[in-house]
C-alpha cells in the first residue's frame, strides 16, 4: 500500500506545546542518524561485471588474482592514510564492539580535535562475486552471492558534518556506507553562526535561539550529497577514482536508514520527570493498531479500519535503555519512538527502513517530459527532503495524540465538572458517569485516535456503538440516541461542532478529561488502594 502524506508548515505540535508551554523552552526537528549507502550500481549486475573483465582481458580462471590485486591496493591505501594521520589501524575480532565509543576514547587519548580519529577493521558479511562451476553448462560462471570480507571503519571529526564514519568493503564491488548525525552537523553549523547551545551526546538540552537553529537544520536538506561526500570517499578509497574512470560509473548514494527526531526541550529534568511516566502509560494503554498506522501515515477510515490491503505486523514495546525508558510502535519495519533523553529532552523519533510505502511528488526518471506526479518514495538521497516532511508529520501526529496528558493532576480535579449535572441555555443535562458501561463506552469511542484529526459524524459514532445489521426503525432509534449523546457531550464541553460540516471533534479540554477518566477506570484496584493508603 502506497501512502501519500501531505505536510505543510503548520505541521507542528501546537496543542502539545500549548498544554505544556510553561515548562517547554524550545522545539527542534531534524535528522538524527542518517545511514547512507554508496554503490557502483552496474557492478551488481553479473553481465556488466563480465563485460568489465572482458575489456581487460581477464579470464574467469584469473578472477581471484585480479580482484586480490584490487583488494591489496585498497588495504594498502588504508594503512597509508592511518600512518599519515598518525592514528592506529586496529583489527577487531568481533563486529559487535561500539566503534564510536572507541573513536571517542582514542580522540581523547591522542588529543585529536579534528580530522581522522582512527581506523578499525573487522570481518563482516557482504555481497560479492565468486567464480563457480556450472555442472550443466560445464563451464565457469560468475555469481553475486553473500560472503564475508574485511571492512574498514574510518572515523572522522569532520569540519562540516561533525562526528561520522565511513565503512568500506575491501572486496568487489567495494560498497560504501557513511553514517552521519544531523545533530552533530547542526552543532558545527551553530558554531559557525555564533549561536550558543548545550549539547549532550546527540541532542541539545538548551539552544540560544531555537528558531535560528531550526532554520539551520532545514538547510541540511539542500545539500548535494554526492559533492559533499566525494572528498571523503577519495580520501578513504583513493583507488575508486581509477575504478570509476575505467567503468564509466560513479557512486550512487541512497539512504539505508533514516531517523528523524523532534526534540521538546524542557526547563528542567524535574518538569519532564513529572510528565514522562504519564506519557508512557498513556501510549502503552491507549494507542492501538489503528492509531499506530495513522501515526505512520496510513489512511484510517472512520469505522477504524485501515484503507487498502495492509497485511503487516504491528508491534508496541517498552524497553529500559541506558539513556532511559523507550516506548516504540512499529509497523512493517517503520517505527515511531518516544524517549526521555539527557533528563530534560522529550524526543519523538521516526525511523524509516521501508520508504516504498510512502510517496513523493516528482517526475519519473523514465519520463522524457518530466511531468510531476505522485511516485513511490525512493531510497535515493534525491528524496531525502520528502523523508524529512514525512518524519516531521509523523512526529507531529504522535505529539498531538499526547497533548491531552497532564502531569500528576488527579482525575477528580480534571473531571469534577463533567461528573455533575448542569443547566445550559434553559436545558438540563445529566452528569456523566465514567464507571457506567454506557458512558465509558461512549467516551472510549469518541477518544479513538482515527477521529482526532478529521473528526466524526453521527453515523460514524452510530456504526461504532451499534455494529451489525439493523432495521430501518432500529436505525432511527439509534440515530436519536446518538443525537442526544452528542448534545450531552457538547453541553459538558467535551466535543465541539466543526463549522460548516456535520462533524464533531473532541476539544483540548475534552481530551484531558477523557484521558483522566479512562485512566482512572482502567487502573488496577491494588494500585488505587496503595495510592489511597
Amino acid at each position: 500500500m502506497k501512502i501519500k502524506v501531505t505536510t505543510t508548515s503548520q505541521d507542528v505540535p501546537n496543542d502539545f506545546i500549548t498544554q505544556h508551554g510553561a515548562d517547554v523552552i524550545g522545539v527542534l526537528s531534524g535528522f538524527d542518524r542518517l545511514r547512507l549507502k554508496g554503490t557502483l550500481r552496474a557492478f551488481y549486475r553479473p553481465q556488466f561485471m563480465m563485460g568489465f573483465l572482458s575489456r581487460r582481458s581477464v579470464l574467469l580462471k584469473d578472477f581471484a588474482l585480479f580482484t586480490k590485486d584490487w583488494t591489496e591496493r585498497v588495504r594498502a591505501a588504508a594503512r597509508q592514510l592511518a600512518q599519515e594521520a598518525k592514528v592506529p589501524l586496529t583489527y577487531l575480532r568481533g563486529s559487535s564492539q561500539r566503534k564510536e565509543a572507541l573513536a571517542r576514547e582514542q580522540a581523547t587519548h591522542l588529543g585529536i580535535q579534528s580530522g581522522l580519529l582512527g581506523v578499525w577493521s573487522a570481518v563482516e558479511p557482504c555481497l560479492t562475486y565468486f567464480v563457480r562451476k556450472d555442472a550443466r553448462e560445464k563451464k565457469l560462471v560468475l555469481k553475486l552471492e553473500p560472503g564475508k570480507c574485511l571492512h574498514y571503519y574510518f572515523y572522522y571529526q569532520h569540519a562540516q558534518l561533525g562526528l561520522l564514519h565511513l565503512r568500506l568493503q575491501t572486496w568487489f564491488p567495494f560498497g560504501l556506507h557513511v553514517c552521519v548525525n544531523g545533530r552533530h552537523w547542526l552543532a558545527r553549523q551553530m558554531d559557525e553562526a555564533g549561536l550558543g547551545y548545550v549539547q549532550r551526546e546527540n541532542c541539545f538540552s538548551w539552544l540560544q535561539d531555537p528558531a535560528k537553529a531550526q532554520a539551520l537544520a532545514r538547510t541540511q536538506l539542500q545539500s548535494s550529497w554526492p559533492m559533499l561526500l566525494q572528498p571523503l570517499v577519495e580520501q578513504c578509497h583513493p583507488h575508486s577514482v581509477e575504478l570509476c574512470r575505467q567503468s564509466g560509473l560513479s557512486y550512487y548514494w541512497s539512504v539505508s536508514e533514516s531517523e528523524y527526531a523532534t526534540d521538546v526541550m524542557f526547563q528542567s529534568p524535574e518538569a519532564l520527570a513529572r510528565l514522562y511516566p504519564s506519557l508512557v502509560h498513556y501510549g502503552i494503554k491507549h494507542f492501538g493498531s489503528t492509531d499506530v498506522l495513522r501515526f505512520l501515515g496510513h489512511k484510517v477510515q472512520a469505522h477504524g479500519r485501515v484503507s487498502g490491503k495492509y497485511q503487516g505486523q504491528i508491534l508496541t514495546s517498552l524497553k529500559h535503555r541506558p539513556e532511559g525508558l523507550r516506548l516504540k510502535h512499529e509497523a512493517n519495519g517503520n517505527s515511531v519512538k518516544l524517549y526521555d533523553k539527557q533528563g530534560s529532552v522529550l524526543r519523538v523519533e521516526t525511523t524509516l527502513n521501508r520508504p516504498h510505502e510512502f510517496r513523493v511528488y516528482r517526475a519519473s526518471e523514465r519520463d522524457p517530459e518530466q511531468r510531476m506526479r505522485w511516485q513511490v518514495l525512493r531510497k535515493s538521497v534525491g528524496d531525502l527532503h520528502r523523508r524529512a516532511e514525512i518524519g516531521e508529520a509523523i512526529n507531529a501526529r504522535y505529539l498531538q495524540a499526547l497533548a491531552s496528558v497532564q502531569a500528576k493532576v488527579s482525575a477528580g480535579t480534571v473531571s469534577r465538572r463533567v461528573c455533575q449535572p448542569l443547566c445550559k441555555e434553559g436545558r438540563h443535562y445529566r452528569a456523566l458517569n465514567p464507571w457506567s458501561a454506557q458512558d465509558a463506552t461512549l467516551l472510549e469511542t469518541i477518544a479513538r485516535g482515527e477521529w482526532m484529526v478529521s473528526g466524526f459524524r453521527n453515523r460514524d459514532l452510530r456504526a461504532a456503538l451499534y455494529p451489525g445489521q439493523a432495521s430501518a426503525d432500529q436505525q432511527r432509534r439509534q440515530a436519536g440516541k446518538v443525537t442526544r449523546a452528542l448534545a450531552l457531550l457538547r453541553a459538558h464541553g467535551l466535543i465541539k461542532k466543526v463549522s460548516g460540516s456535520y462533524r464533531y471533534q473532541v476539544t483540548t479540554n475534552g481530551r484531558q478529561i477523557i484521558t483522566a477518566l479512562l485512566a482512572a477506570r482502567q487502573a488496577e484496584v491494588e494500585k488505587l488502594i496503595t495510592l489511597a493508603a
